[in-house]
């Protein structure tokens, strides 16, 4: 489908020499100022007849974007020079068939990075496999860019773009989410020059890497009901374009990579054309130098960083540091601007349970799934201010981690990471989903991931690549984590988030063990020797019309609203001699915001919410739960779903257009310092006497005399003491056995009902028979968890919920749910037993 047609004639010869030498414009030096502005070119002609479409909905920012000069930051962070033209703005557009040529004309103008797809591109049309993309603009080059070569750089553009300067074609890219460039020198001319680029996206049709897009008559741009977890198609130039000198012997790339074990910044100066030149390294504080180092470009170069500040999420502290290609031979140098954060990220085992530590000291990460969707813009942000936006969310909520969920943003995104302190975990966006990828389709994805990591391995955030999600175009899982590490061992891999669903397939390596549960959080139980498996889970339900036995009769465990992609569920990452266990998703708590839906009505959610209020109750309960039961039993990481509503998606702790944050701040801020302030002094595990008796009293202020005891079949609590009678008394007496479905939990015999347990049925507990069911053993069985003065006993098949007596009945109670027994009030004492001599020996 690649067009190598030549435009049209009369758009310029190609030249000989450098005729540009001695050219005048109207483009003054664009010179590096603090804030990384710098000037743009005039856009096309016409663009004062140029509007953007009425967008959706309207983020903060949607009409503070220029028209002419949108996004006019520097837009490589790690990698500055002083002098550059940014290209954003006005271009001509048009759109033809796939397999056709430059147009004649181009009767349209769409303002560029914004895809064709959004409102704030003034082009918001719907882009199919059978279109072609074509852009056209002007440029004139500075003219004290004399003697130094021309780079056009792309910061991204899906899918295959192809560009002609002046009629000659530059190059070729195929790939949506790599920044890449071209060499124009040859193809310039004296005065004015145009470059044209054409764009073929055949998003999911395709063979390559697409993440969430679809193209499809379900996913159209405007808002519609449905889509479930897939969005609108996001075509053509969607990151900075610009225009930048270099010497004909420059730097290309910089890798930087801490080692705190020696107190030194590893840097790798790549460079073109540079063979046998010699590097200078330098790292600053505040201006002031702090070491130096010279080398060979591309070899790897140590320079000390005595005593470093370290780099955290709780101080984000950065380096400036300065490369440079030294002058030889009459030839001129290059520097280069960047920056590094000293830390390191690895696993270690602590209390015999694999973890993640963060310079040295394990740390929880909780973050949120970040899908970087924008209701104007969609995969670009309006402005800077607003990529900005979504990650101080984060800190403003208390997370110190973000999973950027198969995309990748602009390099300013994980400068902003860098500069706030957020844990980034980067997904290699996926190939289609219930498809397997052929050798092409493999060899175009690999080339491109290999790319992404070769961008942004110099960025202190980033502490995981994440390959792989659910089993979405999957393959080769182990070669790849493999491949990943070897390539980047300064980092942790997973090999595949979501191992536990839809069909994915663990390549049984990598750093983590990554499991998805919703609503979860789920229960951790570590067993290094043993593999950890579900007998029964789910139960999610939904009744067809038509095809019911009894319409209107049937149940489930879960109703759901429609067929979109929701599961519950198991809730066990076990953590594994050589793993750690992370939660790569759970929660999707949904609540629709009235004024703020994308398509009012039409939203759905893992779990719907009443109101704000029981959406703060539900989340910080997920967040507890995660503190003092699934970290203490193994857990290490958590990623919330999600941190903004997408689309149709409603299970955002903001809005999609940003003007609503749903949650209380300061309460969900201080449920997750708790979380990360626990992580630093984990509890010891409980352990109960198995094969003893034991009674459990209540610790509930006002109610310390009652114990937990069955009647009639079901669990209550009643005073009991010396004087009561002997059938009291033997009631309030269990066995403590080893867990019937979890032997590193417990079940709970009765004392006067051998072969009878206590479990939980619809929430009620009670005491039944063993059936030998699978379903029987899961719910008789209970994990401990450090209380105050006592233990808590958390389900092992319905996670993040507890054994709690309210009103002197005893419940299944999970923390923030729907149901009086669920309230937060008391939630902790309620949940918390004194383990105490039996009343029965």
């Amino acid at each position: 489908m690649t067009d190598t047609r030549t435009p049209a004639p009369g758009r310029g010869a190609r030249p000989r020499s450098r005729p540009w030498r001695r050219l005048t414009t109207a483009l003054a030096a664009c010179a590096l100022a603090a804030t990384g502005l710098a000037a743009s070119p005039a856009g096309a002609a016409g663009e004062a007849a140029w509007e953007p479409k009425p967008a959706p909905m309207t983020t903060p920012w949607t009409d503070q974007v220029p028209v002419d000069n949108p996004l006019p930051e520097y837009p490589r962070p790690q990698l500055t020079r002083p002098d550059w033209a940014n290209l954003n703005g006005i271009w001509d557009f048009a759109v033809t068939d796939a397999d056709a040529g430059v147009p004649d004309s181009f009767d349209e103008q769409i303002r560029v990075p914004f895809v064709a797809e959004s409102a704030l591109s003034g082009i918001q049309r719907k882009i199919t496999p059978g279109d072609k993309l074509w852009y056209q603009r002007e440029f004139t080059v500075p003219e004290d860019w004399d003697g130094r070569d021309v780079k056009l750089n792309f910061g991204a553009s899906d899918w295959e773009t192809t560009v002609w300067v002046n009629g000659e074609k530059a190059g070729e890219h195929q790939g949506g989410f790599d920044a890449f460039d071209f060499t124009i020198t040859d193809h310039l001319k004296a005065g004015a020059n145009t470059v044209t680029v054409s764009v073929w996206d055949p998003t999911q049709h395709g063979g390559g890497a697409v993440g969430k897009q679809r193209q499809d008559d379900e996913h159209d741009i405007e808002p519609h009901p449905g889509g479930g977890i897939w969005y609108t198609a996001a075509s053509g130039i969607w990151q900075t374009v610009w225009l930048e000198p270099v010497a004909p012997a420059h730097i290309t790339r910089l890798d930087l990579t801490p080692e705190l074990g020696d107190d030194t910044l590893r840097a790798t100066v790549h460079a073109e054309g540079a063979a046998g030149r010699e590097v200078k390294v330098t790292v600053l504080d505040d201006g002031e130098e702090v070491s130096t180092a010279t080398g060979a470009a591309g070899e790897e170069l140590s320079v000390s960083v005595p005593d470093p500040h370290l780099w955290s999420p709780d101080d984000p502290f950065l380096y400036d540091v300065k490369a440079e290609l030294l002058p030889a031979d009459g030839a001129p140098g290059d520097e280069v601007g960047s920056y590094a954060g000293m830390r390191s990220i690895g696993l270690k085992k602590i209390d015999g349970v694999q973890r993640p530590v963060l310079n040295g000291e394990f740390v929880f990460q909780t973050g949120t799934l970040d899908q970087g969707y924008w209701p104007d813009g969609l995969y670009t942000a309006p402005t800077d201010e607003a990529l900005k936006y979504d990650l101080q969310a984060h800190k403003d909520l208390g997370f110190n981690m973000v999973r950027k969920h198969i995309k990748v943003e602009p390099q300013r995104w994980f400068h902003w990471a860098d500069k706030l302190g957020l844990l980034v975990w980067q997904d290699m966006p996926s190939m289609d989903t219930g498809k397997v990828p052929d050798a092409p389709a493999r060899a175009q994805w690999e080339k491109e991931y290999d790319r992404i990591i070769d961008q942004h391995r110099s960025s202190p955030s980033v502490v995981m690549w994440v390959n792989q999600n659910e089993g979405w175009g999957q393959y080769d899982q182990a070669r790849i984590a493999d491949e990943v590490k070897e390539a980047d061992p300064s980092r942790l891999v997973n090999n595949m988030s979501g191992v536990n669903c839809c069909g994915s397939v663990d390549g049984g390596n990598g750093d983590v063990v990554d499991n998805h549960v919703y609503v979860g959080p789920g229960n951790t139980a570590p067993e290094p020797d043993r593999a950890a498996v579900l007998g029964e889970f789910g139960g999610l339900g939904l009744r067809t019309e038509g095809h019911e036995w009894y319409p209107g009769g049937g149940f489930s465990y879960e109703d759901q609203a429609d067929t979109a992609h929701v599961y519950v569920g198991p809730g066990n990452t076990a953590p594994e001699p050589d793993r750690a266990a992370v939660l790569g998703e759970f929660g999707g708590l949904g609540l629709r915001t009235e004024g703020h839906e994308w398509y009012p009505g039409g939203g759905f959610s893992y779990e719907d919410q009443a109101d704000t209020a029981a959406l703060n109750d539900r989340f910080v309960g997920l967040l507890d739960g995660i503190r003092e039961g699934q970290m203490p039993a193994g857990l290490s990481a958590s990623v919330y779903t999600e941190i903004t509503d997408v689309e149709n998606e409603v299970n955002g702790l903001l809005t999609y257009d940003r003007q609503v944050v749903k949650v209380d701040q300061d309460r969900v801020a201080a449920a997750n310092q708790a979380l990360i302030d626990a992580s630093r002094s984990l509890p010891g595990a409980v352990t109960l006497p198995t094969g003893e008796n034991r009674s459990l009293r209540v610790t509930t202020e006002g109610h310390t005399e009652k114990f937990l005891r069955h009647q009639d079949g079901l669990a209550w609590t009643a005073p009991v003491s010396q004087e009561s009678d002997a059938t009291l008394k033997a009631d309030a007496t269990y066995k403590v056995v080893p867990g019937l479905g979890d032997e590193n939990c417990y079940s709970l015999e009765s004392r006067n009902y051998p072969g009878e347990y206590l479990r939980h049925r619809e929430s009620r507990v009670r005491r039944d028979a063993d059936d030998g069911t699978q379903l029987f053993k899961a719910d008789a069985t209970w994990c401990a968890v450090p209380g105050e003065n006592g233990v808590r006993l958390s389900s092992l098949n319905m996670s993040g919920s507890y054994l709690r007596h309210y009103d002197s009945e005893v419940w299944l109670s999970t923390p923030g749910g729907k149901q009086p027994y669920d309230t937060l009030s008391h939630f902790t004492a309620d949940t918390t037993w004194a383990l105490e001599a039996p009343w029965a020996p």
